[in-house]
């Protein structure tokens, strides 16, 4: 093995420990806050994979068992669909287009980012074309963001009424990504004021969905957010180190 070869290999291994130590940190921490959770629920972690090699991410699922992913872009998805299908459970979470649905749906087990009422109906004509009903999370600005999408939260119950029209989506929870906080406690009250109109929500529209989601949380406010009753986290870079951004 020439010189050039063995660094690859020592990097590789490397990686692959740092990869399971962080995911072990992180279960660790979830499971420690989920003591403090409303929720009797089960707590999922997704493994936020923007930009991260599909040999990290198979290491993470076929060797570490943390299969459930999330892509945030229609192209990044696209480019890495083939290698990752067979073993990962795909969830889109980023910002859709709804020039790019058609690139989306099909392809992952669920949408987490519906924030329009045209969307929807995007989803629902392409979902009907391919033959398949598409799972949906709505996206709830919790923030009240302007440069984030999602639907305010005095407007969720009339949202989840108008998409109820559609037939080939199935709205299954609901998403939200709180404004950046300086202190990691700040997050608990865009949670909690989220996990409140999940849980009106859920009387209203979900009670016929077996295990109903609320995904929030990320790498920088997953353990209060798992205190505040979310059923699903969303973790890149406390697993797989600082994204690298350039060409997929």
């Amino acid at each position: 093995m020439s010189l050039e070869n063995e660094k690859t290999k020592e990097n590789w291994e490397e990686k692959r420990e740092i990869i399971k130590n962080n995911l072990e940190t992180v279960v660790s921490r979830i499971n420690e806050a989920k003591k403090l959770s409303p929720s009797k629920s089960d707590v999922k972690l997704l493994l936020a994979t923007k930009t991260v090699d599909t040999d990290s991410i198979l290491y993470a699922a076929r060797e570490l068992g943390y299969s459930l992913v999330g892509e945030n872009k229609a192209s990044e998805l696209t480019s890495k669909y083939d290698l990752l299908k067979d073993s990962c459970d795909i969830h889109f979470i980023g910002h859709l287009q709804t020039n790019k649905v058609k690139n989306v749906v099909g392809r992952v087990s669920l949408i987490e980012s519906l924030d329009s009422v045209r969307l929807a109906a995007e989803i629902d004509r392409v979902s009907a074309l391919f033959g398949v009903v598409s799972d949906v999370l709505v996206e709830i600005n919790i923030g009240r963001e302007e440069a984030k999408g999602g639907v305010m939260p005095e407007d969720a119950e009339r949202f989840f009424e108008e998409i109820s029209v559609f037939k080939n989506i199935r709205p299954t929870g609901i998403m939200t990504m709180a404004p950046v906080c300086e202190k990691k406690s700040d997050y608990r009250r865009y949670f909690h004021k989220t996990y409140k109109i999940f849980l009106d929500i859920y009387q209203k529209y979900l009670y016929n969905i077996l295990e109903p989601v609320l995904s929030m949380g990320m790498s920088d406010s997953y353990e209060e957010a798992v205190m505040e009753g979310a059923t699903e986290v969303r973790v890149g870079s406390a697993v797989f180190g600082k994204r690298m951004y350039g060409p997929v």
